[in-house]
C-alpha cells in the first residue's frame, strides 16, 4: 500500500523503513509504502507552558509563583530518539502520550530553577523581585545540560505574580499601610514645621521692620525737638534785636508811641478806658 505524507513547513519529519532513518528534514512530502514505513513528526513551532508552583523563601515563608514558560524544539532528531514521536500517516495523530510528556518535563526543570531561586530570597525581596527572578530562572535554565539533552531550547520565563499566603498578605498589607500614615504624619507635621518656620520668619521681618520705624520715628522726634528749639531760640533772638532801640528810649517817648500804635489800629478796638493814674503817668504829673 502505497501512501503520500505531506509534511508542513513548522513540522520536522522523520521517515523510517524498517526501523531505519532514510529521509529527514523540514516540511518534507513524500511517497511512502506503508506496511514498512513509520513516520516521526515533530513541530518546531514555539509552545507555551502554564505552571503554578507552592515553594518555600529564604526566611521560611510560603509563596506561590504563577508563570508561563515559552520554549520550542531545538533539535527534533535527539529528542525523537528518546520519545515516540510517531504519528498515524493518514490522520497525523501521535500513537503514543510521549509528546505531552515534554512540557511537563520542561516545567519540572522550571520549578527545579525556581526553587533554587526563591530559596535564595527573603520574601520581602521575593515579592519586589519578580522581573529579576524570571530573568535568574531564564539563566540557570540555559546553564543547565538537561534541556541540551532534551533537545529542547527554553526561550523565556514569565513570572506573572508571586503571592504569599494570606495571612501573611494581610499582615504585609496592614505594616504596609501604617508605613504610609507615618509617612503621612511626618508630611502634615513637616509642612507645619515649615509653616511655623516661615510664620516665624515673617514675624521677625515684621518686628525688624517695626523696629526700624520706631528708630525713625525717634530720630524724627529728636529733629523735631532740635528744629523747635532752633526756632525758638532764633525768635527771641529776633525779638531781643527788635526790642533792643526801644530799652533806651524815654517812658514818654515809649508811651507816644504806644498811643500812636493805638490811633492806628483804633478801628479794632472796642472800648479804651483810661483811668485818672494812667493819664496822670502820660502827662507825667498828678491830676489833684
Amino acid at each position: 500500500m502505497m501512501g503520500y505524507y505531506k509534511g508542513e513547513p513548522t513540522e520536522y519529519v522523520i521517515e523510517y523503513v524498517r526501523g531505519r532513518i532514510v529521509r529527514e528534514g523540514r516540511g518534507l512530502s513524500f511517497f511512502y509504502y506503508y506496511p514498512a514505513t513509520a513516520i516521526a513528526s515533530l513541530r518546531l513551532n514555539t509552545s507555551d507552558a502554564d505552571f503554578v508552583f507552592n515553594e518555600i523563601t529564604a526566611n521560611f515563608q510560603a509563596v506561590t509563583v504563577q508563570g508561563q514558560v515559552t520554549y520550542r524544539i531545538a533539535d527534533p532528531k535527539r529528542l525523537a530518539a528518546l520519545l515516540d514521536y510517531l504519528v498515524n500517516p493518514r490522520t497525523k495523530t501521535y500513537q503514543s502520550k510521549d509528546p505531552a510528556k515534554v512540557p511537563v518535563r520542561i516545567i519540572n526543570m522550571v520549578q527545579e530553577a525556581t526553587r533554587a531561586e526563591i530559596q535564595r530570597l527573603p520574601l520581602e525581596d521575593a515579592l519586589r523581585l519578580r522581573a529579576e527572578l524570571a530573568r535568574s530562572i531564564t539563566a540557570r535554565l540555559h546553564t543547565g545540560a538537561d534541556l541540551a539533552a532534551l533537545g529542547v531550547e527554553v526561550l523565556n520565563v514569565f513570572v506573572t505574580a508571586i503571592r504569599p499566603t494570606p495571612e501573611v498578605a494581610r499582615a504585609l498589607e496592614t505594616d504596609y499601610r501604617e508605613t504610609l500614615l507615618k509617612k503621612a504624619d511626618q508630611a502634615i507635621y513637616d509642612r507645619r514645621g515649615a509653616a511655623l518656620a516661615e510664620e516665624r520668619k515673617i514675624r521677625e521681618t515684621e518686628l525688624g521692620t517695626d523696629i526700624t520705624i520706631e528708630h525713625e520715628r525717634e530720630r524724627l522726634v529728636e529733629l523735631k525737638a532740635q528744629n523747635l528749639a532752633k526756632e525758638a531760640d532764633a525768635d527771641a533772638k529776633a525779638l531781643e534785636a527788635k526790642l533792643a532801640p526801644y530799652r533806651t528810649m524815654d517812658a514818654r517817648v515809649l508811651t507816644a508811641l504806644g498811643l500812636k500804635a493805638l490811633g492806628e489800629n483804633a478801628a479794632k478796638i472796642g472800648n479804651l478806658m483810661i483811668t485818672p493814674d494812667l493819664l496822670s503817668a502820660l502827662l507825667g504829673g498828678s491830676t489833684k
